[in-house]
C-alpha cells in the first residue's frame, strides 16, 4: 500500500482539510511569514511615524538584547527578519525546495520545532565564536538577522538523509548531488569564518545551524517532545482520536524508517527505529 493510500494519510488529510490554517504546510506558513515581516518592515522602517511599529528592531538578535538585557524572544525572533530582498528571497527559496523534504521526514510539529531550534543554535554557535578573541568581529552590540542557521539545518538533515538526491545550482546551472551542495556551502562557510569576512557573524550562524541539523538526525527522539507538546487534547470526539491515534503514529514512523533504510541502509537504523520497525511487523503478521 503506498504512503498516500495509508488509512492514517487519510484522516490527517480529512482533518487538515476541515481547517485553513492547517491546511497549508509548516514550510509554506514559514516563508509566508518571512515574506509579510520582509515587505511589513520595508514599508515602515525608516518612515516618519512607523520606526516604532518595525519588526526588525524588537526583534534581532545581539549578545546585549537578548543575553545582557533577557530580551530572549529574540533567539527565535531574528530568525524571521532579513536585512535585504536577496537575503530574504534565497533563504526562501531553499526553504521552498528543500524543505518540504524534511517535513515529510520528521511531521510537521517536529520540523518546526527542528527549524526553530537551529535558528537558535546559529545564534548560540555565532556568540560563541565571538567570544573567541580575534576569531570573529562579533561585539555585543553586533545585530544578527535571518534565517541561514534554520535553512543550513535542513540543508545538512537533506544530504544525511539524502545524500544522492540529484540537484541544480540556479548560478551557475551544475547538476551535483545534495551531500555535494552541502559540502561545499559549509566549506565557503568554514573559509569564510577563518577569513574572519565581514559576513563572519552570519557564517558562523550557518555552521551553528548545520551542527544541530547534523545531531539531530543522528538523535532523533529529541524532537519527539514537540510532538506531545502540539498534540492537541481534546474531549468527546478527542476519545476516539486518541484510540486511533497511536497505529497512525506508529505508521508515520515506519515510512520514515522504510525511507531511511532505503536511502541510508538497514545499518543505519537506531535501536528504537528497529523496535518500532519489528512492532509493525508482528501487529502485520497477526493481522494477517
Amino acid at each position: 500500500m503506498s504512503w498516500q493510500d495509508r488509512p492514517y494519510n487519510r484522516y490527517e488529510e480529512e482533518a487538515r482539510s476541515s481547517s485553513g490554517f492547517s491546511s497549508m504546510s509548516v514550510v509554506k506558513w514559514l516563508i509566508v511569514i518571512n515574506a509579510v515581516v520582509f515587505l511589513w518592515d520595508g514599508v515602515f522602517i525608516g518612515s516618519a511615524r512607523g520606526g516604532a511599529i518595525a519588526i526588525a528592531p524588537h526583534a534581532y538578535f545581539s549578545v546585549e538584547k537578548a543575553i545582557h538585557y533577557l530580551q530572549l524572544w529574540r533567539w527565535v525572533t531574528y530568525q524571521f527578519v532579513h536585512v535585504n530582498l536577496m537575503h530574504v528571497f534565497f533563504n526562501m527559496l531553499v526553504l521552498f525546495f528543500f524543505g518540504p523534504m524534511m517535513e515529510r521526514w520528521w511531521g510537521s510539529q517536529r520540523f518546526l520545532a527542528f527549524y526553530l531550534l537551529c535558528g537558535i543554535s546559529g545564534a548560540f554557535v555565532t556568540t560563541l565564536f565571538g567570544a573567541i578573541p580575534g576569531l570573529i568581529f562579533f561585539t555585543p552590540h553586533t545585530e544578527l538577522y535571518g534565517a541561514s542557521g534554520s535553512i543550513f539545518g535542513i540543508l545538512v538533515a537533506c544530504a544525511m538523509l539524502y545524500p544522492h538526491q540529484r540537484v541544480m545550482l540556479i548560478f551557475p546551472p551544475i547538476p551535483m548531488s545534495m551531500r555535494t551542495l552541502a559540502m561545499g556551502l559549509l566549506a565557503m562557510s568554514v573559509l569564510s569564518v577563518m577569513a574572519g569576512s565581514e559576513n563572519a557573524g552570519g557564517e558562523a550562524a550557518h555552521l551553528g545551524g548545520a551542527l544541530l541539523g547534523f545531531y539531530l538526525v543522528k538523535h532523533p527522539s529529541l524532537l519527539n517532545l514537540a510532538e506531545r507538546i502540539t498534540r492537541p487534547a481534546r474531549r468527546g470526539k478527542g476519545r476516539w482520536r486518541s484510540k486511533q491515534q497511536p497505529p497512525q503514529r506508529e505508521g508515520v514512523a515506519v515510512d520514515r524508517i522504510l525511507t531511511k533504510v532505503k536511502n541510508r541502509g538497514l545499518h543505519s537504523l537506531t535501536r528504537g527505529e528497529k523496535k518500532t520497525l519489528q512492532r509493525a511487523t508482528d501487529r502485520h503478521r497477526h493481522a494477517s
